[in-house]
């Protein structure tokens, strides 16, 4: 199949972008001279820099954050020690390379699950359903115990099993009727979670079940957010199946959880370049925090790790236009802090969200049965729909330089969906160019991916996603080796010149592209959604 489309006219974003920094770049320590005195190209110029970050440098960091867990009850997670003294380890470092970082502090909804949830049916027939396969806990559910409760439906319209837009439970007169004490049982759609949670605890639900809708790709089991503390009663997700059987009458459940959810502080941290356009930014990040369930060696401390080496290795290089650096917090809980920070600019200092050329992301670089993944901001393997964003003008450049990048290094690569979830979301929705690599989580490696790039067929990219064994052993060195080039090459490739935001692009998918995710645990997306 042709997978070559047209690319959209270019906008005043872009326009601006081919004709801004285009003066080469001159650097005091890692400058890259052509031998016939023309302008290098990029992968050549890169070179030096690329030589002086190393996979060592990463490892050296990513040790770091290994002890910072093992010294705070094995987490990393905002508004946790764990994530403090992380934030306190990169702004050391990079105070100790010459930077003058800022730490951007703000208040967010913390949520942890304190032990293992319950779930089953008691009658009419019973059986135990498994945490993590049949279903999963929302995040800010509430605590309790449910013994053997009526389950009740709600506006539930199960003879319409192609339903897309069910409005159960979205309106308090959906409860009309509903027995306090029973558990609520509700089809996902239309309305928040928060929104359905909310209205059956107030018609004095027990319990929530939200059963997912049962059309095309909304059958399974889900994890869902409330967004906020605001659950009183448990709360899960779960498959359409298993919903629609606990709709026949006589049922009964029981549930239990336990959790915690307040409103807690947590940090940002930026560092800008001393030199460089002052009114052209390009902006790399990745997320500094762990799940609360484990270290996040591989998510996030991979790409934290990689990040901070390149912009050590940076510090003393002179650019044509300012790079910032930045390090998110509370992104496991919904991309809160890249979300606080776009929010903050665009309220506050919208001339400085206009200077942002473009936005590159770091998340999970590391994999042990590891794949060389691109966003695919062009949208060529994977067409805007429920599990693919547009990509603003400029993504689909940023995602063939990266497979450019790699070709240059006879390294395979291939796309993953432009998704937005992870903290290149909120970039895109203000229409920012963005761009990243993954090397894939809870998804299933595919034998054409197996012969692409090694590793296992059949067996997940990182099998210890979101959970304790998360550590030190569980990152790739090879991965981190290729990719933290790969951030390096990126990073310095744009702060010498832009004008390849609006070069034509292909648009041919290359190599075997998988989703980001899978499963109960969608990479990252943790955002409040029907």
């Amino acid at each position: 199949m042709d997978h070559t489309r047209p690319r959209a006219s270019r906008t005043p974003r872009t326009a601006f972008l081919a004709l801004a920094s285009t003066a080469a770049l001159t650097t005091a320590a890692l400058a890259a001279p052509a031998a016939t005195g023309d302008t290098p190209d990029p992968v050549s110029a890169s070179s030096s820099l690329r030589d002086a970050v190393t996979v060592d440098g990463v490892f050296d960091h990513l040790e770091a954050l290994q002890a910072i867990s093992d010294a705070n009850d094995d987490t990393r997670a905002s508004g946790t020690p764990g994530y403090l003294a992380s934030r306190d380890y990169v702004v050391g470092k990079l105070r100790a390379a010459g930077y003058k970082p800022t730490i951007q502090e703000f208040d967010f909804p913390f949520y942890r699950q304190l032990g293992p949830s319950s779930f089953s049916q008691t009658a009419t027939t019973a059986r135990t359903f498994v945490e993590g396969t049949d279903y999963a806990l929302m995040t800010y559910s509430g605590s309790g115990t449910v013994m053997s409760k009526a389950v009740q439906g709600v506006d539930l319209d199960l003879g319409n099993p192609d339903l897309s837009a069910s409005t159960s439970g979205c309106e308090t007169s959906d409860f009309a009727g509903f027995t306090a004490g029973n558990v609520a049982l509700i089809r996902r759609g239309s309305c928040s979670f928060g929104v359905k949670v909310v209205n059956a605890q107030d018609a004095g639900a027990s319990a929530v079940i939200v059963m997912n809708t049962g059309t095309a790709g909304n059958t399974a089991a889900f994890a869902g957010t409330l967004g906020a503390p605001i659950g009183t009663v448990p709360s899960v997700g779960t498959s359409f199946e298993i919903g629609r059987s606990l709709a026949a009458s006589g049922t009964t459940v029981s549930l239990a959880a336990s959790t915690e959810s307040e409103i807690r502080k947590t940090w940002n941290v930026h560092a800008d370049s001393k030199t460089g356009d002052r009114e052209t930014m390009v902006q790399a990040g990745a997320h500094l925090d762990s799940v609360v369930a484990g270290p996040g060696s591989n998510d996030n401390g991979s790409g934290s790790a990689a990040l901070l080496e390149v912009a050590e290795q940076m510090a003393r290089t002179k650019t044509a236009n300012r790079v910032r650096f930045s390090w998110w917090g509370a992104e496991e809980l919904g991309l809160l802090g890249s979300n606080h920070y776009i929010n903050d600019l665009a309220a506050n200092r919208p001339s400085t969200l206009r200077k942002i050329a473009l936005y590159l992301n770091f998340d999970m670089v590391g994999s042990p049965n590891y794949g060389l993944f691109v966003y695919d901001g062009d949208n060529s393997a994977f067409p805007v729909g429920p599990g693919a964003a547009l990509g603003p003008a400029g993504s689909g450049q940023i995602e063939q330089q990266f497979h450019d990048y790699f070709e240059s290094q006879g390294l395979p690569s291939a796309e993953t969906p432009f998704s937005g979830r992870s903290d290149y979301g909120p970039f895109i929705a203000k229409g920012i160019p963005a761009g990243g690599l993954f090397t894939g989580a809870e998804g299933i490696k595919t034998a054409d991916q197996a012969a692409l790039f090694g590793g296992q067929a059949g067996v997940a990219y990182d099998a210890c996603y979101h959970q304790a064994c998360d550590t030190l052993t569980n990152n790739n060195r090879d991965a981190i080796n290729y990719n933290s080039d790969a951030i390096a090459h990126a990073v310095l490739t744009y702060a010498r010149d832009l004008s390849s935001l609006s070069a034509p692009v292909a648009g041919a998918v290359r190599g075997d592209g998988t989703p980001s995710g899978g499963g109960l645990h969608d990479d990252h997306d943790e955002l409040p959604r029907s």
